[in-house]
């Protein structure tokens, strides 16, 4: 099913890394908005970790429906990812699924 595969992906996410609504959404064969609708409905937040994921321009993007979450920022920064105005430095932090040894 595409929703156990989107968020057993999301606990691959390295801590200190992020991925993008479209990187996970090309792991898990489907569209960034439909991985964005997974992790809307996303009930364990705890368990799958759907603030590890942002918008492929670096934004923060939203979290449980509010955009730029300060919760998510702070998640974010408490796996130490430096979050500045609201963006990420992906060259740094980005996780991909499809390099392998690498993230």
């Amino acid at each position: 099913m595409l929703n156990e595969k989107v968020l057993l992906l999301l606990k691959k996410i390295p801590k200190g890394k992020v991925t993008t609504y479209a990187e996970l959404a090309k792991a898990a064969g489907t569209s960034p908005r439909a991985v964005g609708a997974i992790l809307r409905s996303n009930k364990h937040p705890e368990q799958y970790p759907c603030y590890k994921v942002v918008k492929t321009s670096g934004d923060v993007g939203g979290y449980c429906g509010i955009a730029r979450s300060k919760k998510k920022i702070a998640l974010l920064e408490r796996d130490g990812i430096e979050v500045r105005d609201g963006k990420i430095y992906l060259r740094k932090y980005f996780h991909s699924f499809h390099r392998v040894g690498k993230s």
